[in-house]
């Protein structure tokens, strides 16, 4: 079971806010680690065995970026708070994205060839006694546009721990742990890379 940082105290978040506003890029990490089980405590409602939870951490955790960078302290209130709302309108909008993805398929929508060299539909395969042929040209649909936003990422440190992470492009998955050491360098910088590079790709489906 992963463990998190405690949240920090009203005084010790109003400090590292103080620094972090002042430039310093250590006390923004600081505010971050501290705040990560508010987003696995949000990410709980969001699981469902088609998702892992890794991936929803991740989202959640950009959230959580966009809030320690947005948040304004003198207007009040807790950055736990504001951070909640930041987090789940990350994730939302991923569950949004999701459906639109689902609705642009189209059941008419030429998604391959017969071995005559014919188009082949959705429509064309639904009533197969092979569900799983229709699992794999859904597959093809979405890779395609994976490997596209993936190539969008160019050819530095994003792309090669987006490929190294996932297991995309001939890759094995590897951990964080095990990206660094490759890489030479710490596993928390993976993790800041891994996220950016995340939010990157999110945005090309926008």
């Amino acid at each position: 079971m992963q463990s998190f940082e405690k949240p920090l105290r009203p005084e010790e978040e109003k400090q590292y806010l103080q620094m972090y506003r002042a430039g310093d890029l250590s006390a923004r990490d600081k505010l971050i680690e501290h705040n990560l089980r508010l987003v696995a405590h949000i990410v709980k409602k969001y699981q469902s065995p088609d998702r892992d939870q890794d991936d929803l951490i991740s989202i959640g955790t950009i959230g959580l970026i966009k809030a320690v960078g947005t948040f304004d302290e003198k207007r009040g209130g807790r950055l736990a708070t504001y951070a909640a709302r930041c987090i789940d309108n990350e994730l939302l909008m991923m569950l949004r994205q999701e459906k639109k993805l689902l609705r642009e398929v189209s059941l008419y929508e030429p998604i391959g060839t017969d071995q005559e060299g014919n188009h082949i539909s959705l429509m064309d395969i639904l009533c197969t006694e092979e569900p799983e042929i229709i699992e794999q040209y859904i597959y093809k649909y979405y890779l395609k546009g994976l490997d596209q936003a993936v190539d969008a990422l160019g050819q530095g440190r994003d792309r090669e721990v987006i490929l190294m992470r996932y297991g995309l492009k001939g890759y094995r998955p590897h951990t964080q742990k095990e990206v660094a050491l490759i890489m030479g360098i710490s596993r928390s910088y993976v993790s800041r890379i891994e996220k950016r590079a995340l939010n990157k790709i999110r945005e090309c489906y926008v």
